[in-house]
């Protein structure tokens, strides 16, 4: 109390200069909003023409699609409007238009505080009547000026007309996708019904749509983001006692069927609607819609016609000899990263298998075309093409005995797809072949963490929760995107350099200017010959020929191509995926409602859609070769013998062929052999697996995986017959100088 009596004129001074400083301030907005160059009301009788936004191929002479080649408008008055519609448009979009005056102030000053933080002016707060006055008479710029003259406006527009007016507007200009304006073409367009006969579901999803278009087509692959809005509609329709509760309950269980997309007036639709929608994330909705943007992809018009043509007669080939009714296809140019080709279903107009739904956007389980970022991993550790695995039925669950090979809800003892086991065999053995239990051990050696993380590094982005994986993982457990992995094995193809996809090469805008211009720009990955290794092991013919035969639909004979296939072990997905040094391809085939197909292999199911098609564009593409991998110098000096092929013994004795005494520093290569003692055991007997070039481990059960790898080994050797020299058989000099010293 004291201090206020003390400062009471002083305190009033300060409240008189900020009530003078509102006044003065209050005064220059006042000023500043006199001198803006308002549009009249007048300009509703001269609407803005749109400009139509176009995409081109990659030459820039076909065109794909025009978005407003053909723009679909319908007037009709406020009393042929479905009530459903009107009040579904005012819940959700605003639920005080017959309350405010033109704008919503306690809106207005949040959208205020949100812009002034992100300085961004984007934020809504927006009127019914506002909107009508953006899309009408005012440029979309956002700028604080461009918002006061529609807020303005939309006070003015209030005073001359009703609401019913202002709303007719709303509801007869609004934009609802593509070329279709307003309600009643919307409802024509996607029920094939006049707006006043829609139910009150149907009147749900039209007004879910104008928030974004694009993003909530119900020809697009969001479709349970519209489902999801659309039920946000019906329940502000509900809050604000426009519908009963039993409306309200009927509407959500309501099945609401759209019609079938017009196949008029464009091409390559699954890539087309991918691009739009990624030129929406970027200009947003508004210019994409109406600012008359030109676009070149990175679409080849050539390749994607044969591979619509093949995909869809393949698919209905697989249709009736594999139950598999849906295929799709992506070609990426791995050293661009361009996407050449994109088929994301077998006909995107096919109503019956949900053919406008793109799978090459889909997470589905790749079966084993997820092998290779494994085996990349393990090369990256120190593995080779050549290291040795006991391919043997092994549980793997260390919640189970070594003794019970089965699976069950706690064990985990996988088979191959042919039943068959194979004894030792190679990594390039078992990854041309696509064995399992091989895989499955070198997902372990490899490790689950850097093995997912080299597969996010090359481009799969799907794999993000880690905890739900086990070892299956190699064998197809997680979800990924066709267009993510075709472009991960771009990077084998690029020599281990990443380059992300692309579909858009140029953007201009209505006046010729260039808002953005593709450059490549690659990072290396994985190592460069761990790339040429995977490269080499997937192009050998001779190494998947015993799974495969030696003249199968994943050979070309004269060109490098590399290749692997995949199919879930519950046979709903079928994979391939190859490249050459040029182009990346990979294919998929399943039923859009995940039903099983017939119990055949991606060999026969898909491979055949995906040689027709690299049969059909590799004449076009210059015969590159891959580059050969290095050669380990002195292998049997530097490297393990499992590592390196051999698996009779893990302690190597070099030896002089010529003497038959140990080798020494004159004993010339073309002499120099080995003998290894130390019996036959499982890799981990003689690696760590993180670190396999270390030295070995003293104590090998330390590793939980050990006993259950040794058991099947054991059993085998037993059932061989095999004999392995011993340190009898090592020449007498290395037992002297191990006693010597």
């Amino acid at each position: 109390m004291t201090f206020l009596k003390k400062h009471r004129k002083l305190i009033k001074n300060l409240i008189s200069i900020c009530i003078a400083l509102c006044i003065f301030g209050a005064g220059i907005i006042t000023l500043w909003i006199s001198t803006f160059q308002i549009p009249t009301l007048d300009s509703f009788n001269d609407r803005k023409v749109t400009q139509s936004t176009k995409i081109y191929d990659r030459t820039g002479e076909v065109l794909l699609y025009d978005l407003y080649q053909d723009i679909k408008r319908t007037i009709v008055p406020l009393d042929e409007i479905s009530v459903y519609i009107k009040n579904a448009t005012i819940a959700i979009e605003d639920d005080t238009f017959y309350s405010h005056s033109g704008i919503r102030p306690i809106a207005f000053l949040r959208a205020a505080l949100a812009n002034i933080g992100s300085l961004d002016f984007g934020q809504g707060g927006s009127t019914i009547t506002q909107q009508v006055v953006k899309n009408s008479i005012l440029t979309r710029e956002k700028t604080i000026s461009r918002k006061l003259k529609e807020w303005v406006l939309a006070i003015r527009l209030e005073q001359e007309l009703t609401k019913e007016e202002i709303l007719t507007i709303y509801l007869n200009e609004n934009p609802y996708g593509g070329s279709i304006y307003g309600v009643e073409e919307a409802s024509l367009r996607f029920f094939g019904k006049k707006s006043q006969d829609l139910t009150l579901a149907e009147s749900a999803y039209i007004a879910a749509l104008p928030q974004a278009p694009t993003y909530y087509s119900p020809y697009g692959n969001h479709i349970d983001a519209l489902d999801t809005r659309k039920n946000l509609v019906l329940s502000k329709m509900l809050e604000n006692n426009f519908i009963s509760q039993e409306e309200y309950d009927l509407a959500i269980k309501e099945e609401v069927v759209f019609l079938s997309q017009d196949t008029a007036g464009i091409k390559a639709p699954h890539f087309v609607i991918y691009v739009k929608e990624l030129l929406t994330n970027t200009y947003g909705e508004d210019t994409v819609l109406n600012e008359g943007l030109t676009v070149r992809t990175s679409l080849n018009y050539e390749y994607q016609q044969k591979a619509e043509e093949i995909v869809l007669r393949r698919a209905l080939e697989n249709t009736e000899k594999f139950n598999a009714e849906n295929a799709a296809l992506v070609a990426i140019d791995p050293n661009t990263g361009e996407i050449l080709t994109m088929v994301g279903s077998r006909d995107y107009f096919d109503e019956e298998i949900d053919g406008n739904f793109n799978i090459a956007l889909a997470n589905r389980q790749p079966g084993s075309v997820f092998k290779p970022f494994a085996y990349a991993t393990a090369f990256s550790k120190g593995y080779t093409p050549d290291t040795i695995l006991f391919d043997l039925r092994t549980q793997f669950s260390t919640s189970c005995s070594p003794q019970k090979l089965e699976t069950d809800d706690v064990c985990y003892s996988p088979t191959n797809y042919d039943g068959v086991f194979n004894g030792p065999m190679s990594m390039r053995d078992a990854l041309a072949q696509s064995v399992n239990i091989p895989a499955i051990k070198t997902l372990y050696l490899a490790g689950m963490n850097d093995t997912l993380q080299l597969a996010k590094n090359m481009g799969v982005s799907t794999l993000t929760d880690i905890g739900r994986y086990g070892l299956t993982l190699v064998l197809g457990g997680g979800e990924v995107r066709l267009l993510d992995v075709t472009s991960a094995y771009g990077v084998f193809a690029n020599d281990g350099v990443r380059i992300p996809y692309t579909a858009i090469l140029e953007v201009q805008d209505a006046n010729g200017n260039i808002l953005e211009k593709y450059e490549p720009r690659g990072q290396q990955i994985l190592d460069t010959n761990v790339s040429r290794q995977i490269s080499d092991v997937l192009a050998d013919n001779v190494a998947r020929t015993p799974a495969f035969g030696s003249a199968s639909f994943l050979y070309f004979p004269g060109r490098d191509v590399a290749v692997k296939t995949g199919t879930t072990n519950d046979y709903r997905d079928a994979w391939i995926v190859g490249y050459t040094p040029n182009i990346a391809v990979g294919a998929w085939a399943g039923n859009n409602d995940n039903r099983a197909m017939e119990k055949k292999v991606a060999g026969f199911i898909i491979a055949p859609l995906w040689n027709e098609f690299m049969n059909a564009v590799l004449p076009s593409l210059p015969g590159e070769d891959f580059i050969d991998p290095e050669s380990i110098e002195n292998p049997l000096e530097t490297i393990k013998p499992i590592i390196r092929g051999e698996w009779l013994g893990g302690e190597s004795h070099l030896i002089d062929t010529q003497t038959g005494r140990l080798a020494d520093e004159d004993t010339s290569a073309n002499n120099l052999g080995e003998i290894l003692t130390g019996g036959i055991h499982s890799i981990l007997h003689w690696v760590t697996a993180d670190e396999p070039n270390t030295e070995i481990p003293t104590n090998p059960n330390e590793d939980p995986q050990y006993r259950y790898w040794e058991y099947p080994v054991n059993l085998w050797v037993e059932t061989q017959g095999i004999s392995t020299p011993t340190e009898d058989d090592v020449p007498e000099e290395k037992r002297v100088r191990e006693d010597e010293e």
